[in-house]
């Protein structure tokens, strides 16, 4: 368990507004702060895609820039950044905006196999201390147009701004036929590598 009361024990901080991964921190028992950090990721993608940087690699990087931004708010924090990519076959997908958006994705996906490349890195005074890939691969099935409508009509709110355009941990669930990876690592956030760390920074009890 962290403790804010223990002068021996670090502040933790998470790098993201994303409430599945405030969600899998807290459930764990973590204490954690919440400090969203603001970065151009539409700009740092494209630049990578112009430079030909593999998405795991790019990954890494906005999840190190997030952590980056926020640790120098927070000294001697440990401040947690992660980041997530879609990849199908070589295709890039980002977070769905629009309803139109959402359905042309899902399409797009229907019947194919995917790689959510999700990386986590910590941060602490600036230096990067720790990072960790997860690859999960996942199999949307050939489901009908009508589920699709009903899937679009009845959970776009909750979904629109996951990357892939579902929640795992929820009625998403119904889109596959086959997920091969741990189910936080889905979520946005691989967790048991990174608790590991932290218990091996005395940030947790051993």
């Amino acid at each position: 368990m962290t403790g804010s009361s223990a002068r021996d024990v670090p502040s933790l901080v998470l790098a993201s507004a994303s409430p599945s991964r405030r969600q899998l921190l807290t459930a764990a028992g973590l204490d954690v702060h919440i400090d969203p950090a603001r970065i151009d990721e539409a700009a740092i993608k494209l630049a990578a895609k112009a430079d030909g940087l593999a998405p795991s690699e790019l990954a890494i990087v906005l999840a190190h820039l997030k952590a980056e931004r926020v640790s120098a708010r927070h000294p001697g924090a440990f401040v947690v950044g992660a980041d997530q990519l879609l990849d199908c076959e070589g295709q890039w997908f980002d977070k769905p905006e629009t309803l139109e958006g959402l359905r042309q994705q899902l399409t797009a996906l229907r019947g194919r196999e995917h790689r959510l490349r999700t990386a986590v890195v910590v941060v602490r005074d600036g230096m990067r201390l720790w990072h960790h890939l997860a690859e999960p691969r996942l199999t949307m099935r050939s489901f009908s147009d009508g589920f699709l409508d009903w899937y679009v009509e009845s959970f776009a709110e909750r979904v629109l701004q996951n990357v892939g355009g579902y929640e795992i941990e929820g009625p998403g669930i119904q889109l596959f036929s086959r997920v091969a990876g741990d189910q936080s690592s889905i979520m946005g956030l691989p967790l048991l590598p990174l608790l590991e760390f932290l218990r091996a920074n005395g940030v947790l009890v051993s």
